[in-house]
């Protein structure tokens, strides 16, 4: 443990802007637009190169009934649950133009299906089924390696959404918790009292999930100490199978939402820091492993077994357990990949929903990867989920070396040979370094603020 005037100085010093690198190139320097052909023409050639590639499906759901306030997804406020019926014809409509020019959706195998929002269960259970079933009845699911998941509101999920999902094949839910402070949760407007979600937790393991997530999330406004370690040792006594403890992301510029605080209301530098690091020791205690960033998993789960094997991947639905070559999004907003493209839906739903219904795939914009974009893509991945990776060469050792020299310094990094490593007190740079293998942000640094801070 470092002595905490140490620890101290190394937040104020390198508590910077840094991407979180879901993807490579991040997404402000994405530059070489595709347009909906090239974007098929990707998605073709991947399938043609190997007819069998196992893929992932993400399917956005943009709806929440209120607005949280440190929410930075792409939501859409409304209490009129007529958007599943219209909502859905448009889901479909989209999956069917992409069948109809890509046909190995329906034959190679999915291994992945994931629901994220919003508020996915804003939809019912039979809205849920109404929605999947048409699709999941044309793909060829993988029967030895297929995972269901989906992101749940507590104070809307009920048994029969999770009923609907166990008999879809669905095994997994990510649990949005944040924190279990009553003040905390009145500053960010999700009142979800502790009974809540505890009760939720055992409907999901009674009726058969076989994985439970939390998500919580430190920085928030009136977070203390004292009140995050209660957050946290609640959270212990529920026995989640994994926890993801996000730093909170201040960005105002982006979220409007945001403005409501200013950055005198909320934790910052050592102080933040400190609520991750109370937090992560009693996760420690209580057996659970630490993997990736800001993720923590029992040893048992999946999550973590991928991490010792090696296989741990990450992608723009953050960590999973095994890696596929595409990620198709539908929905509004949703973000696709192929290995030499990412692509993203219209962020505006009236106007993804009239795309979408015209026969039209949604394109808003996206990035044609380049030979290079390639190769650091693959380094940035295995670093983000290893914490090493081996550099191509002694030019490349270099240049991270002279990059990296003051991280080299403190002790937060090592480079043996062309190994570039964290140290165990480097765990919280992990941003920080991967910028070194970033070319794109270090030929062209940001005018203007657009990432979060790193720690």
């Amino acid at each position: 443990m470092l002595k905490e005037q140490t620890r101290t100085q190394l937040l104020a010093k390198y508590d910077v802007p840094a991407p979180r690198y879901t993807s490579y190139p991040t997404v402000p320097y994405w530059s070489e637009n595709p347009t909906s052909e090239q974007w098929i023409a990707a998605l073709q050639k991947t399938f043609a190169d190997n007819p069998q590639t196992a893929w992932s499906l993400y399917i956005h759901i943009p709806f929440c009934e209120s607005l949280c306030t440190f929410c930075g997804c792409n939501t859409f406020i409304t209490q009129n649950h007529d958007n599943e019926r219209t909502y859905t014809k448009a889901i479909h409509q989209e999956w069917g133009s992409y069948v109809a020019q890509v046909p190995q959706l329906k034959t190679a195998p999915i291994r992945q299906i994931h629901l994220g929002g919003g508020t996915p269960t804003f939809f019912s259970g039979k809205s849920l089924k109404r929605l999947l079933e048409p699709i999941m009845a044309m793909v060829n699911i993988d029967p030895a390696k297929f995972e269901g998941s989906i992101e749940v509101g507590p104070r809307v999920t009920d048994r029969d959404h999770l009923e609907a999902l166990r008999e879809l094949g669905f095994q997994r839910i990510s649990m949005g918790v944040q924190d279990f402070n009553p003040e905390v949760q009145h500053l960010i407007n999700r009142i979800q009292p502790y009974k809540m979600t505890r009760d939720l937790t055992l409907l999901a393991r009674e009726v058969g999930f076989e994985s439970v997530n939390y998500d919580l999330i430190y920085g928030l406004p009136a977070q203390t100490l004292e009140s995050f370690r209660e957050t946290a040792v609640t959270t212990t006594s529920l026995r989640p199978d994994r926890i993801a403890l996000y730093s909170f992301a201040f960005v105002p510029w982006i979220k409007k939402a945001h403005r409501l605080f200013t950055e005198d209301d909320l934790p910052k530098g050592a102080d933040k820091r400190a609520l991750y690091e109370i937090a992560r020791e009693l996760f420690l205690e209580a057996g659970y492993m630490e993997l990736g960033l800001d993720h923590f998993a029992l040893p048992d789960d999946n999550l973590y077994q991928a991490y010792e094997q090696g296989e741990l991947h990450r992608n723009f639905m953050g960590y999973t357990d095994m890696r596929t070559d595409i990620l198709l999004g539908l929905g509004v907003s949703a973000i696709s990949e192929a290995p030499t493209c990412f692509h993203q839906n219209e962020k505006l739903i009236s106007t993804y929903k009239k795309r979408a219904l015209a026969g039209e795939i949604p394109t808003l914009r996206g990035h044609l990867l380049d030979e290079e974009d390639q190769r650091q893509r693959e380094q940035i991945l295995q670093f983000m989920t290893q914490q090493h990776v081996a550099l191509a060469g002694p030019a490349q050792a270099e240049d991270v070396r002279d990059y990296l020299a003051e991280l080299l310094h403190d002790g937060l990094v090592t480079i043996d040979g062309t190994e570039l490593a964290m140290t165990e007190r480097g765990r919280p740079f992990l941003r920080n370094a991967a910028m070194a293998l970033d070319l794109r942000l270090r030929r062209n640094k940001p005018d203007t603020r657009v990432f979060s801070q790193s720690v």
